[in-house]
């Protein structure tokens, strides 16, 4: 997911100034935008291709439940923490600089998680590969929108949006095979020639003067929130900490209710700080925006019951029916694609019903599929007990990204379409680490990988349970904090994940 940058200051003003002067066009464009799509390509198969993988990685590194769940969290933790501090710096230091240390960063990662021999390393190297994709991520849209223009940058935008779900797509794929055929270190290593050869290219393709033509926002007042990224972070770590020592020691024990509490501290004290510093990175006055705040709610929701599919189906699939990483890319596969399908049908739907019934209808359905799920059984089928269900939550949520991220930009001023795609993506990421975090809680020693025995499916269908419930209640709170009617037809289009 990606985001463009809130606009600040006097810079800003400047680009509305411009707005509708003719830009000359900037040479090698199409050439930079499939560069930066490739960039982003990798980091969205990053988020779905460790799940196929996840089952044979623990395995071979011995890794715990905790350490499962922190290897996927870990980094959609960084990556959504991140995004709004990422933009700001690519803001301040420039967006060409920031895209290529961030691809830096994100492909010197990737190498340390492929070496990773023990849990510690290969979690700390997915963080570092989610600290890389928030620096280069909202530095590539800001690139983007920089040098194309009037319909043309409308084609871009197109194209960038549909890495979204081809990249979903064909990660769960890759996975399979690159894990059955040259073992899961794979799934990670593929990333560094890509990504030193777009590295490569990006520096020599990119001029400084073409990546944004208003100019950089080196003076915009306050700097960089720092402590407000800090807090950022921490209260959703902590969080998730809180829920994997709750899965281990129960919840009323103090290893979780500590680390529970300092969540709820450091949500408190990042309302404080982004209430005192000149410069935020959430302006609070936004946030009393209904549209803004019932978008990101299903945003999360969404994500965090996908991811949590990815995750637990994986599992289910290797450690409960025997099946191998590239039959499970394979059953994975459909899925993929049929939430690419609904949010294309979906955009259409809410174009004529509205985003309450679409989003409603879609929750609804996502319900079903994990209520479904629920009943799987230690000797089930993936072909008539896993992919039904799954199918019907991937129609289900698909129809439930596009109305969050619509939903979200609309009816809101210039000046606040940046911070609103920021937030909207960063709870897309944050969604994806909750929820693993909460199924892993829920599902308990069903997904311990060690042993002989196969594990017990009662936990995981208490855990496909608690997504039936986060489904529902996130049909209920779309149909409360949507907005309500249809869009605007004179606003275009919606460009999103």
């Amino acid at each position: 997911m990606t985001q463009e940058s809130p606009p600040h200051g006097p810079a800003h003003a400047g680009a509305q100034h411009h707005e509708h002067e003719i830009h000359p066009p900037v040479p090698r464009r199409w050439a930079t935008l499939a560069l930066l799509c490739m960039a982003q390509f990798l980091l969205i198969v990053d988020v779905t291709v460790i799940n196929v993988a996840l089952p044979t990685v623990g395995d071979e590194l011995a890794l715990t439940a905790g350490q499962l769940t922190w290897a996927v969290t870990a980094y959609t933790l960084c990556f959504g923490s991140l995004l709004l501090l990422g933009g700001r710096a690519g803001d301040t230091v420039g967006r060409k600089r920031m895209f290529l240390a961030g691809l830096l960063v994100f492909t010197a990662a990737s190498l340390a998680s492929g070496l990773a021999e023990d849990g510690g390393t290969l979690i700390a190297a997915r963080a570092a590969q989610g600290v890389g994709a928030a620096m280069l991520s909202p530095a590539a849209m800001a690139i983007i929108t920089s040098m194309f223009h009037g319909a043309e940058r409308n084609r871009a935008l197109g194209v960038w949006a549909a890495i979204g779900g081809s990249g979903a797509a064909f990660g769960v794929l890759l996975g399979g095979l690159l894990t059955t055929s040259l073992g899961w270190e794979w799934v990670f290593f593929i990333n560094v020639p890509i990504g030193a050869a777009v590295f490569v290219c990006v520096a020599i393709v990119l001029k400084e003067n073409a990546e944004s033509p208003e100019g950089h926002r080196r003076d915009s007042p306050g700097g960089i929130d720092l402590a407000g990224a800090l807090t950022m972070t921490a209260a959703p770590g902590l969080l998730i900490y809180g829920l994997v020592q709750a899965r281990d020691h129960g919840f009323g024990s103090a290893s979780s209710l500590l680390p529970l509490a300092g969540a709820l501290v450091c949500a408190g004290v990042f309302v404080a700080v982004e209430k005192s510093v000149r410069a935020p990175l959430v302006r609070l006055s936004v946030l009393t925006r209904r549209n803004l705040v019932g978008g990101s709610v299903v945003m999360l929701a969404a994500s965090g019951v996908l991811i949590s599919m990815f995750f637990l189906c994986s599992l289910y699939l290797q450690h409960v029916l025997g099946l191998s990483a590239l039959k499970t890319g394979l059953v994975f596969l459909p899925v993929a694609v049929a939430i690419t399908l609904a949010a294309h049908l979906s955009s259409q739907a809410i174009g004529r019903f509205g985003w309450r019934p679409v989003a409603t209808t879609g929750f609804v359905l996502g319900a079903a599929g994990s209520l479904l799920l629920s009943r799987v059984e230690e000797s089930g089928s993936a072909w008539t007990q896993v992919l039904p269900g799954f199918l019907l939550v991937a129609i289900g949520l698909g129809a439930g990204f596009v109305s969050a991220t619509t939903s979200a930009m609309s009816d809101l001023p210039h000046e606040d379409m940046g911070l609103a795609s920021g937030l909207v993506n960063t709870c897309h990421e944050m969604g994806a680490a909750l929820g693993v975090a909460v199924v892993a809680a829920v599902a308990g020693a069903s997904l311990e990988t060690g042993g002989n025995s196969a594990p017990s499916v009662s936990g995981f269908d208490s855990a496909f349970l608690a997504c039936a419930v986060i489904s529902l209640g996130a049909a209920v709170a779309g149909a409360l904090l949507l907005p309500r009617g249809r869009p605007d037809p004179s606003q275009g289009p919606v460009f999103a994940h």
